[in-house]
C-alpha cells in the first residue's frame, strides 16, 4: 500500500493577483514558491518575467527582463530585489561570447544591459532566464526533482516520470553557455514545458505568471507522488543500524559536544552552532548507508556551497554512549577532515584559484543524536543545516530508486572556488565587533539587561536573555525577534538562586548557539530598611540573588569557557553602593560589595586562560528599571525625605556632572568590557554614575 504523501498546495489567489501588475505578479509568484522549502531552499532558485516597459530615455515600449538579483531569496524578496535588463541588449551579448572559457568575462557585460539604472546586480543565472523564449520562467531546487537529477540514470528517470513534457540536460555549471543550451533545447522541443538539469534542479516556463506557478507545482507534485509510489515499503538508506536516544539525552549530548567543537574550529574565526534532530536527520544518521552516502558529498551546487562538499561523521555508538570518548577523539577526527579537505583543494586547484578557505567541517553527523552545524553566524549555521536536510532528502530519493551520485570533486571545486564566488565573498561587509559571539544576560528583560542586549546585538552578537519574569521575557524575545531576527535571540526563564535552573539554562544556551562568550550578570533586587528592621528573609534574599546568584552563573560560565578554550568575558553589573555605603540599605550594599570582590577573585582565576572579569557600577538608573518601579523607589525617596517624583531630579543634582544616568549608558560600558577594545583589562571597575566622589575607586 502506498504511504499517504503530502503534496504541494496551490495557494494562488485570483482576487489578489487581479490587482497586481506584471512585476507585482512576479513578486507574488516568487514569494509563494519560496515559502515552501520543498520547492526551493533558502536563497536557492530564481524566477523571472519579461515585461513591456517604457524606456525612460526614448519613451519607446521595450521588453525588459525582471529576474531575481544576485544573492536574493525568492521567499522573502521584495520588488527591489529583482535585477532588470533590456532584453535586446542581453540578447546582443551572444555575439560577444567566445565559449565556456569566457564565462567570467560575460558576467562583466551584464551591467551594460541594465534597465532604468537599477542597482540590483544580475546573477549568474540571468542568461538562463533571458534566453528561454517564454514570458515567465521558474528555476527551483525541489528535493523531489534533485533526487531525480542526482541519480546515476537521471535522464531515464526523467523520461519515465514526465515523458516528453519535461526534458533533461547534462550537468553544466550555471552561466552563459547553460543559457544557450536551454534556448537550444526549447527550440528543438517546442512542446516541452520544462527541463531537469542534472545534479542541479528544475526549469519550467509558461506565458502567464499563474500558469508558470501552477506548472511548477504540478511537476514537483508529480515527482513527489512518483517517489511515494515507487519507494513504498522500501527501507531508506539501507535500513536502520542504530536507534535514537531520547530527546532529552540528545540535547544533553549536543550541549556537551557543541562548545567542545566550537572551541576547536573557532580559533581563527568564531563560529556559532545549530542543532537539528528532526526525523529526517535521525533516519539518516541511524542508517546503514550513513558513511558511504555522506562520503559521496552533496550534489546540488547550492547545497555544498553552504555545507562544504561533505560532512564529518562522528564515531559514536548510541547503544554504548560514551561522550567522553567523542570529546577525546575530536582532535584526531578534525585533523583527518582538514587533511582530506587540503587534499581536495590541492588536487583540484588552478593556478589562479583563491587561497584555501577554512578547512574545518560545517556539518557534523552523530548516530542516535542528530546533526550539528557551525558557521560564522547563527543564521548561516541554521541555513547550512536546512540545506543538508535537503541533501538528505535527495539522497533518500535517489538511493531508493537508483544510485545516488554527488558532483565530481573537480566540478564541486570549480564552483566552490569560482572567482566570481570569491568576488562575492570579498564584497561582503566586514564583520561587526561581536560577530560570532554569544552573550548570556541575566535580568535580560529589565531596563539595563534589555538595553545591554540591544547594544550587543547591534554589534553582531547573539544573546540569551535570562529572566525570572516570564511575561516580560516573552515580550522582550518577541520584540527582539521582530527587530533583529529570530536567529539573534533566545530566552530562558531563570531564577539565578536555583542551581538546577542555572545548570539547565546553560545547556539551553549551548544547544541554541554552541556555547557562550560573554556573561553579563545583571539580575537584581533592592531593599531598604534600618538594620534593626532588616529581617533574615530580607538579608538572605539580597545575598541569594546578588551574591549567590552571581556566583552560580559565573561558575557555569567558567566551566563552559574552559571547555571552549576561547577565553571569555564576565561583566558584573554591581552598584555604586558596592563601593559607597548608604544608610538603611545594609543588606543591599553588603551583597553588592560581595559582587565586586567576587569579580576580583574571578579575574585572578581566569586570567591565565584569557577569561576577563570586570564590573560596571551604575547609580540611580530609574528609567525602565524593575527595581526602581517598586518599593525601593519609595524607600529611597523616604530615606532622602523627598517625594517619589522628585527622586530622579535629586539624583541628577547630586551627581558631579549634573546628569541623569540611563540604561543605555550602562549598556555602553558593558559593551566596552565585552568587546576587544578592552582586551587588556580585567579586574577593573567602571562607575557610570555621572560622578560620585564617595564611589571613586581610588
Amino acid at each position: 500500500m502506498t504511504k499517504a504523501v503530502k503534496l504541494l498546495e496551490n495557494k494562488w489567489d485570483d482576487a489578489k493577483a487581479a490587482s497586481l501588475d506584471e512585476p507585482g505578479l512576479l513578486l507574488y509568484r516568487s514569494n509563494l514558491l519560496g515559502a515552501d522549502k520543498r520547492i526551493t531552499n533558502y536563497g536557492g532558485g530564481n524566477t523571472s518575467a519579461k515585461v513591456m516597459e517604457t524606456d525612460p530615455l526614448t519613451g519607446e515600449i521595450v521588453e525588459v527582463l525582471w529576474v531575481k538579483g544576485s544573492g536574493g531569496d525568492v521567499g522573502t524578496i521584495k520588488l527591489d530585489g529583482f535585477a532588470t535588463l533590456y532584453m535586446d541588449k542581453l540578447s546582443s551579448l551572444k555575439s560577444l561570447y567566445r565559449g565556456v572559457e569566457d564565462e567570467d568575462r560575460m558576467v562583466g557585460f551584464l551591467p551594460h544591459a541594465t534597465f532604468n539604472l537599477n542597482t540590483r546586480a544580475a546573477s549568474i543565472d540571468t542568461p538562463l532566464h533571458g534566453f528561454v523564449p517564454y514570458k515567465h520562467v521558474d528555476h527551483m531546487h525541489p528535493d523531489a526533482i534533485i533526487a531525480v537529477a542526482a541519480s546515476r540514470n537521471s535522464r531515464e528517470l526523467t523520461q519515465q516520470i514526465f515523458g516528453d513534457e519535461i526534458g533533461w540536460l547534462p550537468w553544466r555549471r550555471p552561466g552563459f553557455q547553460l543559457g544557450l543550451d536551454l534556448e537550444a533545447f526549447v527550440k528543438a522541443n517546442p512542446h516541452a514545458k520544462g527541463v531537469v538539469l542534472e545534479s542541479h534542479g528544475l526549469f519550467t516556463w509558461a506565458d502567464t505568471a499563474k500558469g508558470c506557478y501552477e506548472l511548477t507545482l504540478r511537476i514537483i507534485n508529480q515527482a513527489i507522488h512518483w517517489f511515494a509510489e515507487t519507494t513504498a515499503g522500501k527501507s531508506a538508506f539501507g535500513g536502520a543500524v542504530a536507534s535514537s536516544l531520547s530527546a532529552d539525552e540528545r540535547r544533553k549530548i549536543a550541549a556537551r559536544l557543541m562548545p567542545e567543537i566550537r572551541g576547536k574550529i573557532g580559533r581563527a574565526e568564531r563560529k556559532l552552532g545549530h542543532f537539528d534532530d528532526q526525523e529526517a536527520v535521525l533516519e539518516f544518521v541511524n542508517s546503514a548507508n550513513l558513511k558511504p552516502l555522506a562520503q559521496l558529498g552533496t550534489s546540488c551546487p547550492d547545497h555544498f556551497l553552504r555545507t562544504k562538499i561533505r560532512p564529518l561523521v562522528v564515531d559514536f555508538d548510541p547503544k554504548a554512549p560514551d561522550v567522553d570518548a567523542i570529546v577525546a577523539g575530536l582532535d584526531a577526527a578534525l585533523d583527518a577532515y582538514r587533511a582530506d579537505y587540503t587534499r581536495y583543494y590541492e588536487a583540484c586547484r588552478h593556478p589562479n584559484s583563491p587561497k584555501m578557505r577554512d578547512p574545518n567541517p560545517v556539518i557534523f553527523l552523530i548516530p542516535g543524536v542528530g546533526m550539528l552545524s557551525f558557521a560564522r553566524d547563527k543564521a548561516t549555521a541554521r541555513i547550512a543545516s536546512e540545506f543538508y536536510v535537503n541533501a538528505i532528502n535527495v539522497m533518500r530519493g535517489a538511493s531508493s530508486v537508483s544510485e545516488y551520485q554527488g558532483l565530481p570533486e573537480q566540478e564541486a571545486f570549480d564552483i566552490e572556488y569560482w572567482l566570481l564566488e570569491e568576488a562575492k565573498l570579498q564584497r561582503m561587509p566586514k564583520p561587526k565587533s561581536l560577530a560570532g559571539r554569544v552573550a548570556f544576560i541575566t535580568g535580560g528583560a529589565g531596563g539595563i539587561g534589555r538595553a545591554t542586549a540591544e547594544r550587543l546585538v547591534d554589534e553582531g552578537a547573539c544573546v540569551v536573555l535570562a529572566d525570572i519574569d516570564q511575561e516580560a521575557l516573552t515580550a522582550t524575545v518577541e520584540d527582539f525577534g521582530k527587530r533583529f531576527g529570530q536567529d539573534s535571540v533566545r530566552g530562558v526563564r531563570l531564577d539565578v538562586t536555583s542551581e538546577p535552573e542555572v545548570l539547565s539554562s546553560f545547556v539551553e544556551a549551548s544547544v541554541a548557539f554552541g556555547g557562550i562568550d560573554i556573561l553579563v550578570s545583571n539580575a537584581g533586587i533592592a531593599s531598604s530598611a534600618p538594620i534593626e528592621d532588616t529581617d533574615l528573609a530580607m538579608w538572605n534574599r539580597n545575598i541569594d540573588i546578588l551574591a549567590t546568584g552571581y556566583f552560580l552563573v559565573s561558575r557555569e560560565a567558567f566551566r563552559l569557557f574552559r571547555r571552549q578554550k576561547l577565553g571569555g568575558n564576565v561583566i558584573f553589573v554591581s552598584s555604586k553602593n558596592g563601593l559607597a555605603s548608604s544608610p538603611n540599605a545594609a543588606a543591599y550594599c553588603t551583597a553588592k560589595a560581595a559582587e565586586i570582590h567576587l569579580a576580583r577573585c574571578l579575574a585572578l582565576e581566569g586570567a591565565e586562560e584569557g577569561i576577563r572579569v570586570n564590573t560596571v557600577n551604575p547609580d540611580a538608573v530609574l528609567r525602565g528599571s524593575k527595581i526602581w518601579s517598586g518599593e525601593w523607589r519609595e524607600q529611597r525617596a523616604a530615606s532622602s525625605k523627598l517625594a517619589v517624583d522628585e527622586l530622579e531630579e535629586h539624583y541628577r543634582k547630586r551627581s558631579l556632572l549634573k546628569l541623569n544616568v540611563f540604561p543605555e549608558d550602562i549598556a555602553e560600558a558593558i559593551y566596552f568590557f565585552a568587546s576587544d577594545v578592552s582586551a587588556k583589562s580585567t579586574g577593573n571597575i567602571i562607575n557610570v554614575d555621572a560622578g560620585n566622589a564617595t564611589s571613586f575607586t581610588r
